[in-house]
């Protein structure tokens, strides 16, 4: 491998990042040490902010094999740099997964080591007298551990179990006795101690990290720079802010921590029992567990330590903690035989039988005799929780264009720094001003340039905004995400539970009999339908539970089953134990039904109505979905019933039992916004017996159905989406429906809620992927007439690549929208990737959607520069909420920790809400940069002026400019509440603007034109008198009497109390209130400054304060801020010029000042 070859880790994964070698060079590292030590540390701190440069100064490359030190560098648009060190570890093998006969024999060493020494090695040597141990190389990089393979050259992730890509039927086979204790040691040695460890780390170690910000490094350099000035005060009150900010900053991220460490500790160690063997079982510690042991499930239930494979018995589980979604689901046993036990393993299509790490298992069933078995597959941060933690603890950087802009406009004033540090050097030798006053000065003209409060004031109106959002029941873990809520263009939106109540009501059910359907009926619960197979179907054909006693699952389960009126029993544990097989959840009508029905139809009398659920295959939104089999009390045969999707159910019928009228009546139901279940039946041979059916393969079960019918199920629209869309689309903000449900259902509700508009028209697009030597395709048909096959009228003339995204065209000006499918969705984006990003552009509605596919759509909608919002209930949204640049949960479950936002109340109107919130927020971080800026400016002139007459303001100037003036007044203007509406446009989203730029740069000219102005025209007076360190004019109190003649006078030999300094600190005081003003912005997406009491307040107050001590001195005042009294024409703010016009008109005009007179 050559040296500076570049590897790829995590391939085509979200953490893909680039890898390069390197070995530590003494020769750099001896150079490096000297610049340092010449630098006063400064060379270290800028290696330590730029991980690249670190290493490469460091460091000569060399190849990932013989590397001790590594640079990583991710793939995405951040590309952020880290570098991380190589460890050495030994082990008795290579791999995890190793089969080593000598492990049963051979005690295993802990296999930590950093390039381990030679004491060390041969004390190891000493635990393997039949095998040389294997020196493997590894690196930690967020949490996770990279080991080297010889192989591939590289560096890998173990995940666990699935690594070695095991079968199902292999689990059963050959991993369902579990580990021995030698092996579980060994194994540990690569995948650790199980626990998602969150460090919370010391005080000391965040106020190191923290006090090496830039930021807070120049702060420094400015307090050390104004203290060799003698500016104590100035520099002590930014001390104080810093050391605020600084035990502020650590208090919330040390709490931010704990948080999330007490929220993963809380069940992660538990003590569980362990398989040793097929017999054996021994009590552990969760920590001790490896990929590969076999846990037993408590009857009581457990919070899952680990990730693992149910193959023994079955579950009910709550896994709102991943999903946030609180209803249980059971979870069944992994297949074992047939076509289905042949495939591996995998995670995500095997979710129905995998327990995930800190989900909670509720209540277990099980054979008599047999234990309820799971096998580890994942533990630590591999695992589903850990990941979830792992995105917590090192989430992505925040891309904003604002931020972007916000650094090259720091840039720009770094510029004119530079101007001014040169400017002050030339004019400092010209006037032969000392060494150590040019090298002060010229620094302090950058301090002044860039201000060090910048950060803090730009964070303002997002600490606000968060607080009246906490307010209005929003609340939000990621604040630097409520700028990007003001930039929001489209937001998705889940339709159940989001759009339309959670709740499903019965609106009817249509049988079919002899092949066609019977007329719809309203109920179920009806004593002449309690012996039909219909109903049987609805009372079996469910994944319900009791839980101290409560009916608990899938709410359409329990609507369904309540509308039957049955009863469902459970097995106690007492019964399940008195029998070699499972007792089965018996459901029975009520007494009254039965006797009802025997007495009205004779023939039934003998017929058995209790059901018992032998076998159960629980809901897939793959297949769209669930099955159980079931047995009549007292009969011999057993019955399987089918529920799922009507396309789907009807398509593993029997044609003949299928309507013919089947197609519309589906139409009819689901163009109104229905949700329509279908219902089948099928009898199953009386050979098959209790223990056939538990290792009967789902496919071979769910073939040759007999249609029943459709059960009809209204969904309502809540009360406020219909107003919240309208609002939306009114402020040229693109809303889509992205669901799970049927494609006419949700076609239907996009219509009724107002996202699709009466007159507009809807085109399905359909793809078929490639079958038997046609190539994939795409039709496209209005909804209207979906099924007709004429060509001719078929035909939708569209042209996508005309289809371009104008954000000044507002939605209502388009004529139809595209309706895609998640089936339709994955074949366009596999064979027709040049059509996604147009096609997106028309489409409103997604249905049949998976959690993936929601979280592809928002990184399509991203790449097409839309700046993206995502709303949904928690449930199957987690991927595409965190994924979105603002994702509102309205879950408060601790899935929502993966949402930025989470909203208290359950409907759509957080969402306006959030977006002025935003709006209001990012103009006031633009209003902030401005005002911030432009003082800057102002004071960079002040300073620039009057260091050509060698003088400078004085510290308590400083003091009150900055702290009184600027920092006050930025903090109350931020104070503006958001406008009560959303307006048609948006905030401007770039710092580098032309109009913005034209605004500011006519501000600085013209606070530069009054400065010279007034810097100009105080020269020009008669009473002027040039400062001179003999010289007392400038320095007598206007209030004080002459001086006696015996009396000494202090004399100000920095050359700060001039008429100079004094004018310009008064015109440029009046500066920071107008730039205040002018920028703090009101409508349209603030409310007017007016109503903002606080800064009106605080700007009429430094107004009166100034104009009285410039009107009226106060000796202790003036003292103070080293100040002389001028006359009051001549300090009118900007009436400078006709003063000074109407003083010199007069030649008698006199002023009395003390005993001397001056002329004016």
């Amino acid at each position: 491998m050559k040296a500076k070859e570049v590897k790829i880790l995590n391939q085509g994964l979200e953490d893909e990042m680039e890898v390069w070698g390197y070995q530590p060079c003494l020769w750099k590292m001896i150079l490096v040490g000297v610049g340092a030590v010449c630098s006063g540390g400064l060379l270290l701190l800028l290696l330590y902010w730029l991980p690249e440069w670190g290493v490469k100064s460091t460091c000569t490359p060399t190849s990932l094999r013989d590397a001790q030190t590594l640079l990583l560098r991710t793939t995405d648009e951040f590309k952020q740099w880290f570098r991380a060190k190589v460890h050495v570890m030994l082990a008795p093998g290579k791999k995890p997964f190793d089969d080593l006969d000598l492990l049963s024999k051979t005690q295993i060493p802990n296999g930590d080591g950093d390039h381990i020494p030679s004491d060390s090695n041969s004390e190891r040597h000493e635990n393997f007298p039949h095998r040389q141990p294997a020196q493997i190389q590894y690196f930690v990089h967020h949490s996770t551990k990279y080991y080297w393979n010889d192989v591939m050259q590289n560096f890998e992730v173990y995940k666990g179990l699935e690594d070695v890509n095991v079968t199902c039927a292999s689990i059963h086979t050959e991993h369902s006795s579990g580990l021995s204790k030698a092996l579980q040691d060994y194994r540990r040695l690569f995948f650790g101690e199980n626990e998602i460890a969150v460090i919370v780390p010391s005080l000391f170690k965040l106020l190191i990290k923290e006090v090496l910000n830039p930021f807070y490094i120049f702060q420094l350099f400015s307090v050390i720079l104004w203290s060799t000035d003698s500016y104590y005060y100035y520099a002590s009150a930014i001390v104080f802010m810093s050391i605020i900010s600084i035990v502020t900053s650590l208090y919330t991220v040390k709490k931010q921590y704990v948080m999330l460490r007490d929220m993963v500790a809380a069940h992660s160690v538990v003590r569980v029992s362990v398989c040793r063997g097929n017999e054996d079982t021994e009590q552990a510690m969760s920590t001790e567990l490896v990929p590969g042991d076999v846990i037993i499930i408590p009857a009581n239930g457990m919070i899952m330590p680990c990730d693992a494979i149910l193959f023994n018995g079955t579950c009910i589980v709550n896994e709102s903690m991943l999903t946030g979604e609180s209803v249980p689901v059971t979870k069944t046993s992994l297949p074992s035989s047939d076509e289905e036990a042949t495939r591996a393993y995998d995670i995500e299509e095997h979710k129905k039988h995998t327990l995930f790490c800190g989900t909670h298992v509720i209540q277990t069933r099980f054979y008599a005799g047999e234990l309820v078995k799971a096998l580890v597959v994942r533990t630590g941060f591999s695992t589903e929780k850990g990941q979830l933690v792992r995105s917590i603890l090192y989430p992505k950087p925040t891309d904003f264009k604002l931020y972007r802009d916000a650094y090259l406009f720091l840039l720009c004033l770094v510029g004119v720094a530079g101007v001014g540090f040169l400017y002050t050097i030339i004019l400092s030798i010209m006037n032969k001003v000392p060494a150590n006053t040019i090298v002060i000065e010229s620094l302090d003209i950058i301090t002044i340039t860039v201000p060090p409060a910048l950060p803090a004031a730009m964070t303002a109106g997002i600490v606000f905004a968060q607080r009246r959002l906490k307010r209005i029941g929003i609340f939000c873990i990621s604040p630097q995400r409520i700028n990007m809520c003001g930039q929001l263009n489209v937001v998705c939106f889940d339709k159940t539970g989001t759009l339309t109540e959670d709740g499903l009501d019965l609106w009817g059910i249509q049988r079919v009999e002899d092949g066609s359907f019977r007329p719809p009926e309203s109920e179920a619960a009806k004593a002449g339908l309690v012996n039909s197979t219909f109903v049987a179907c609805m009372a079996t054909c469910h994944s319900l539970t009791k839980i101290e006693g409560e009916l608990s699952g899938d709410p359409l389960d329990l609507k369904m089953f309540s509308a039957t009126g049955w009863v469902l029993e459970e097995p106690t544990e007492e019964e399940t134990a008195l029998h070699n097989l499972i007792m089965p959840t018996v459901v029975r009508p009520p007494k009254n039904f039965i006797h009802e029905a025997n007495q009205n139809n004779p023939l039934t009398q003998n017929m058995a109505c209790e059901i018992g659920i032998v076998r159960q295959f629980p809901f897939s939104s793959a297949l769209q979905r669930m099955s159980v089999v079931v047995r009549r009390l007292g009969e011999k045969h057993m019955e399987a019933f089918l529920k799922g999707a009507p396309e789907v159910v009807a398509s593993l019928c029997k044609q003949h039992t299928v309507p013919q009228s089947f197609t519309e009546t589906l139409e009819t139901y689901t163009r109104q916004g229905f949700r329509v279940i279908a219902l089948a039946h099928r009898q199953l041979e009386s050979k098959l017996s209790w223990h056939k059916v538990q290792n009967l393969s789902r496919d071979v079960l769910e073939t040759n159905m007999e249609f029943l019918g459709l059960i009809i199920m209204q969904n309502k629209i809540k009360e406020e989406t219909a107003g919240v869309l309208c609002e939306l689309r009114h402020a040229n903000i693109r809303t889509l429906m992205v669901t799970g449900d049927n494609m006419l259902t949700a076609i239907s509700v996009a219509r009724d809620c107002g996202m699709v508009l009466p007159h507009e028209k809807v085109i399905i697009a359909d793809a078929l992927p490639p079958k038997d030597f046609h190539p994939a395709s795409i039709t496209w048909h209005y909804t209207e007439a979906p099924t007709q096959s004429g060509k001719d009228n078929q035909t939708v003339e569209i042209n996508l690549e005309e289809i371009m995204y104008d954000g000044q065209v507002s939605q209502p000006e388009q004529s139809y929208h595209f309706a895609v499918s998640g089936r339709a969705f994955a074949v366009i984006t596999e064979h027709f990737p040049q059509l996604v990003q147009k096609l997106v552009l028309k489409a409103t509605v997604f249905a049949r959607m998976a959690p993936d596919q929601k979280t592809q759509l928002v990184e399509v909608l991203q790449g097409i520069d839309y700046i993206v919002g995502m709303c949904g209930d928690g449930a199957n949204d987690c991927g595409a909420l965190k994924r979105a640049h603002s994702g509102i949960s309205l879950s408060e479950l601790e899935a929502s920790v993966a949402s930025p936002f989470t909203s208290s109340t359950s409907n759509i109107s957080c969402v306006p809400n959030l977006i002025r919130e935003g709006r209001a927020a990012l103009i006031t971080s633009f209003c902030v940069f401005k005002f911030m800026a432009l003082c800057s400016i102002i004071q960079y002139l002040s300073v620039t002026l009057l260091y050509s007459i060698l003088s400078n303001l004085g510290d308590f100037q400083f003091l009150f400019i900055d702290i009184a003036i600027i920092l006050i007044t930025v903090f109350t203007m931020s104070l503006n509440p958001a406008w009560k509406e959303l307006v048609l446009r948006r905030p401007p989203s770039s710092l580098i603007s032309g109009p913005l730029l034209f605004s500011v740069l006519t501000q600085i000219l013209t606070c530069l034109a009054f400065q010279v102005l007034a810097f100009l025209l105080v020269k020009e007076q008669s009473w002027y008198e040039i400062w001179t360190p003999q010289s007392d004019a400038c320095n007598v109190s206007s209030s004080s009497p002459s001086p006696s003649v015996n009396e000494t006078i202090p004399h100000d030999h920095k050359n700060i109390k001039n008429y100079e300094n004094t004018t310009l600190f008064y015109v440029s005081c009046f500066q920071y209130l107008a730039v205040a003003i002018i920028f703090s912005k009101g409508k349209p997406f603030r409310q007017p400054s007016y109503k903002n009491w606080s800064f009106m307040l605080y700007c009429m107050v430094l107004y009166f304060f100034l104009f009285l001590i410039m009107l009226y001195p106060i000796p202790a005042i003036d003292s103070f801020l080293e100040v002389n009294f001028i006359f009051p024409i001549l300090s009118g703010g900007c009436c400078y010029t006709a003063a000074f016009k109407f003083c010199n008109s007069d030649p008698g005009f006199r002023f009395e000042r003390g005993k001397h007179q001056i002329s004016v």
